[in-house]
């Protein structure tokens, strides 16, 4: 009879190893000398060797050996998923919700998420017992691969895990957050039964990145207070992020405070948060304490303090600062550009983009918006029209809503309204600015119908109007003389859409109703404003007057300018060509003797014309350019020209 085999007799034991990152585990208590040999097997080449062993015995293909045979292979770094395939289909009692799971993870660590929801729906159809790390899986994979997430919280609400698992109701709060479906993300939120730390920061950072802080600010006031729920690090980056946005210094030293009582070291990420959360508050005194203090700075704490810096107007310290960066990226950059850009200071813009570009740096879309602000106050067209070509038409840089309102704006003030238009008409996705600044554009251009046939376009599409909206509405108005539209637009803004004027719309119904000679009307206009008028309602006003020679109220409304801005030498100039249309010389010599004795200067007349790429300026008689003598040459000959042609 022959002898039974003999079974190779298991390896040596090491003394024990430290835990291999694929053996997430720390609870499970392995007492089988082979698999306890397999839970700290580190080299794929050693996993052969006991697998081999584990088949021999018999083991392999129990569920059990399976699942960390199966683990080590999805999990290991790099991946194995193939082997870890063969392992799942030679498991002879067939894989549990447990190695599906695994195995989930693994395809998701591999980036296939599509894999991985392949898994999920075997699960399903099988009916295999599901838990919370399977519904986390598919959460992540099914936001990965940007597939539908609601037949995944349709399982988890059938399966009970809203109300019973924490873990499961922070992913799918997570997941609407990250999608910006936030009235979900917070339905979801009030449904689960417990909530831990997690819970409440993904739904505070859900708000802070939507642009809505104050709600945020709420949650987290409601998390420390109410609940007595201590913050993380996440949650207090967030906290601070919230602050920032709304500008509240008050609220961003509470921050700071719970930040000095949790009595931990900060990390970066927080310090950074400080510091950028102080600057948008406007000071810059407590953001540079915490920058000074920092003891390790990356390259966003120094972005950070620059553009704290620049939001007060100190542009000299934040250029000084940038200099100092030592590895500065595309965003350091970005932010120099749009400091100059947002200071009117276009051509520093222009120039910082240029030393950009030279240094190496590729611009993002950011970099972009504030280089086409810095063309449109230059009226560059040609270097917009670079921009363009070189980077959207090669598809170096994606053309994002918030870039192709960039260059809407930037064609229409430079003067084509056509490739505006183009460009506009091309969008798929039209948010609210995009139709803003295409309906300012026709009415800047002086094509008010175009502008109300498309403000009607724009509300049959579905889209609220805003207060942006009917400024460009309302000076499409002025600009045509469209009287009756004007009165009718500003009736609904307010009655239909619950939009409170402001002086800017105000202004743009004075200037309406002057230019057409109702002047009397547009007075009344401006002394009923709930606030009263500004400079630009009372200029409005004087203008018209200027235009119809109107003193009485010409009058009333330099006085009104006069109060606000004395020094302002348009108010005398206007004023004084009011009185030499009527011929009241006295009152013109009069008002030269007031801005003589106020020291108020005429600004002199300015001009500018774009040649090759770069913006000439000119003043009034000015010689200072270097072809100015072929200028005024050619200017006189221009105005024989058109003598002769009298």
């Amino acid at each position: 009879m022959p002898s039974p085999p003999t079974m190779p007799s298991p390896p040596t034991l090491a003394p024990p190893s430290p835990r291999p990152a694929w053996n997430t585990n720390c609870n499970l208590v392995v007492t089988h000398p082979l698999l306890s040999v397999l839970e700290s097997c580190a080299s794929f080449r050693r996993l052969l060797q006991l697998q081999a062993l584990l088949t021999v015995s018999g083991l392999a293909s129990n569920r059990f050996p399976a699942s960390r045979l199966l683990a080590f292979c999805a999990l290991s770094d790099p991946p194995r998923l193939a082997h870890a395939a063969a392992v799942l289909a030679q498991c002879t009692e067939g894989p549990n919700a447990y190695m599906l799971a695994t195995m989930m993870r693994g395809f998701l660590r591999a980036g296939k998420p599509t894999h991985a929801l392949t898994l999920f729906r075997r699960v399903l159809r099988d009916r295999l017992a599901v838990d919370a790390r399977t519904i986390v899986f598919a959460v992540k994979a099914a936001a990965t691969s940007s597939s539908p997430t609601e037949a995944i919280h349709c399982v988890a609400f059938k399966r009970g895990f809203i109300g019973q698992s924490v873990l499961a109701g922070n992913a799918l709060v997570h997941m609407y957050t990250s999608s910006m479906l936030l009235p979900d993300a917070r339905k979801l939120f009030d449904e689960m039964a417990d909530r831990d730390v997690v819970s409440w920061t993904t739904l505070i950072d859900g708000y802070a990145r939507g642009g809505l802080p104050d709600e945020a600010w709420r949650v987290f006031c409601r998390m420390v207070v109410a609940e007595s729920v201590w913050p993380n690090e996440v949650t207090l980056v967030a906290a601070a992020s919230a602050a920032g946005q709304m500008g509240l210094l008050g609220l961003g030293r509470t921050v700071h405070q719970c930040i000095v009582e949790s009595g931990g070291r900060m990390s970066v990420n927080l310090e950074n948060a400080l510091v950028d959360m102080f600057g948008k508050c406007g000071c810059v005194a407590a953001a540079k304490e915490v920058f000074d203090g920092m003891p390790i700075k990356d390259v966003y704490s120094w972005t950070s303090m620059v553009s704290a810096y620049a939001k007060c107007g100190d542009l000299e310290n934040a250029a000084k600062l940038f200099k100092e960066i030592p590895n500065r990226n595309v965003v350091s950059w970005s932010c120099m550009v749009a400091a100059y850009s947002h200071a009117n200071m276009p051509d520093e813009a222009i120039r910082i983009f240029n030393d950009m570009i030279a240094a190496g740096v590729e611009p993002i879309d950011a970099t972009l918006v504030s280089v086409l602000s810095a063309c449109a106050q230059l009226c560059s067209l040609d270097v917009g029209t670079w921009l363009y070509d070189t980077y959207i038409v090669s598809h170096k840089v994606e053309l994002t809503p918030n870039l192709s309102n960039a260059f809407i704006d930037m064609f229409a003030k430079c003067g084509d309204v056509g490739a505006a238009s183009r460009l506009f008409s091309n969008m798929e996705d039209k948010n609210v600015v995009s139709w803003n600044t295409m309906i300012m554009a026709h009415g800047l251009h002086g094509q008010p119908e175009e502008a109300l046939h498309l403000f009607q376009e724009f509300k049959g599409n579905g889209i609220l109007p805003d207060e942006a909206t009917y400024i460009g509405v309302l000076s499409a108005c002025s600009h045509g003389g469209l009287v009756s539209e004007g009165r009718c637009h500003f009736k609904e803004m307010k009655i239909v859409y619950g939009i409170e004027p402001r002086a800017e719309h105000y202004a743009c119904m004075i200037d309406l109703l002057g230019k057409v000679g109702l002047l009397q009307e547009a007075f009344e206009v401006a002394r009923s404003m709930p606030v009263g008028a500004d400079e630009a309602g009372w200029g409005a006003l004087l203008n018209a007057c200027r235009m119809h020679g109107n003193v009485e109220i010409g009058k009333c409304a330099a006085d009104k300018l006069a109060g606000l801005d004395p020094s302002d030498s348009g108010i005398y100039v206007l004023m004084s060509q009011i009185y030499a249309s009527k011929s009241k010389w006295g009152q013109v010599k009069m008002l030269r003797t007031v801005m003589r004795d106020r020291r108020v200067k005429k600004n002199p007349g300015c001009s500018s014309i774009e040649v090759d790429g770069k913006c000439h300026e000119f003043l009034v008689a000015d010689v200072s350019h270097v072809h100015s003598e072929d200028i005024y040459a050619a200017l006189g000959n221009i105005y024989l020209h058109s003598k002769a042609e009298e």
